[in-house]
């Protein structure tokens, strides 16, 4: 199990800083939240990308995903999404990260409409996708909170540079178990994210282990080489523990929970 966390977990912190950190606490990946509040962001130069790949290479820390905010299930025209996509596909590129997540975004439309949308417009990114070498993946969120649901969309447009994002608390908000959602996401499966909350009722991030969160049943579903990212959500949530005291336990506890069993 190779082990990242997103800077979702650490609002603003730069870029030599959060390598610091995946290094100090043995953490393999980073998850890069690509934001213009962020110091990683489409906006950036290729001198200013250069930078930031240079920076990692340092640590020898992977850049594993450009975490947009595409919504490719949304209302209106198609093109401003697909233009967002392109860019955020070109800086995932340029920093050498395998992977783009998106987000459903369908809202409240009918889901066979949604689906539709959706499905339209990561077909149409996908063959500059592969050109790029970067794979989208389309995470278990909002509109499409199950495995079953983003696994329809992603079926549907068939295409190798188009994947699954499993995020555990969406599908598991959703009533779905782990190992239902890892049988219709695992033929697209990207990688997992991991998190842990207090409750149904409050999704304030605690550190793993201390919350209600299937994690050892969402990891006994994984291959033992599989990705596995924390994104705790100290953005939305600032009440909630500084992550870099929680990082090294959280290793730890996930090392544990992955490991084989006898």
């Amino acid at each position: 199990m190779k082990l990242a966390f997103s800077t979702l977990g650490v609002p603003g912190l730069p870029v030599s800083e959060v390598v610091r950190l995946a290094t100090e606490h043995g953490y393999q990946g980073v998850e890069l939240r690509a934001h213009p509040e962020e110091p990683v962001h489409p906006g950036l130069s290729k001198a200013e990308r250069a930078d930031v790949v240079q920076e990692f290479k340092r640590g020898g820390v992977e850049i594993l995903t450009v975490a947009g905010y595409v919504r490719a299930a949304a209302e209106g025209d198609d093109q401003p999404v697909l233009d967002e996509l392109a860019g955020l596909i070109e800086l995932a590129h340029d920093l050498g990260a395998d992977h783009v997540r998106v987000f459903p975004g369908g809202g409240d439309q009918d889901p066979a409409t949604a689906d539709a949308t959706a499905a339209r417009r990561l077909a149409a990114a996908a063959p500059y996708a592969a050109d790029m070498d970067v794979r989208i993946l389309l995470e278990t969120h909002d509109s499409h909170r199950a495995g079953v649901d983003v696994a329809r969309v992603v079926g549907t447009v068939g295409h190798g540079s188009i994947g699954a994002l499993w995020d555990i608390m969406h599908t598991w908000l959703a009533g779905e178990e782990p190992v239902a959602s890892h049988a219709v996401l695992a033929p697209h499966l990207g990688y997992v994210q991991v998190k842990d909350i207090a409750s149904t009722e409050d999704t304030t991030p605690v550190a793993l282990g201390a919350g209600v969160l299937p994690l050892r049943e969402c990891l006994d579903t994984l291959d033992a080489d599989a990705w596995v990212c924390w994104e705790y959500e100290k953005r939305w949530y600032p009440q909630a523990a500084e992550l870099p005291g929680l990082l090294s336990a959280g290793r730890e506890h996930l090392l544990r929970l992955g490991a084989p069993k006898d």
